[in-house]
């Protein structure tokens, strides 16, 4: 729902990731199950966002997400290969592990579930504006992290 913003659209997606779980669940389970199902709905729900948004820059969090941390990653033409991605995958997911609990929460609350600045603040008992200050620090961070790293705006 947050990403789609449509309740009949989250609905088909989780009906389309029942049938393709069904169809390709991997012959040994999942040792997460409930999060190899989060998973597969969000990549489904952003691919289905990305279908019908093609054109246009609608409204809702996830455009407003991509922007924000557009400034951090690379461009996506420089990561095209999978091989790059996984990299790029794993060095965000080594940043993420250097953040306290309380940021690290934050911050997938806001880029993997897209919820919204006041969503956020409202579950941490936090201001919109800590919770917005907090989020541009830690942009700030994984930018820096990913520079020093090898990463910039050029480079895949």
């Amino acid at each position: 729902m947050q990403v789609l913003g449509d309740a009949e659209d989250a609905r088909e997606c989780v009906n389309d990731v029942w049938l393709k779980a069904w169809n390709g669940i991997p012959n040994a389970a999942p040792l997460q199950l409930q999060a190899y199902f989060a998973k597969l709905t969000r990549e489904h729900a952003i691919d289905l966002w990305r279908r019908s948004h093609s054109d246009k820059r609608g409204g809702g969090e996830l455009p407003l997400c991509l922007d924000e941390l557009s400034e951090c990653l690379p461009a996506k033409s420089d990561v095209e290969t999978a091989v790059e991605k996984k990299e790029l995958a794993q060095t965000v997911k080594r940043f993420i592990s250097t953040l306290d609990a309380t940021q690290r929460s934050v911050f997938l609350c806001r880029y993997w579930y897209f919820d919204t600045e006041p969503e956020i603040a409202k579950r941490f008992g936090f201001s919109r504006a800590k919770i917005a200050s907090m989020l541009h620090r830690t942009r700030k961070q994984l930018k820096s992290y990913l520079k020093e790293r090898g990463y910039s705006d050029e480079t895949p």
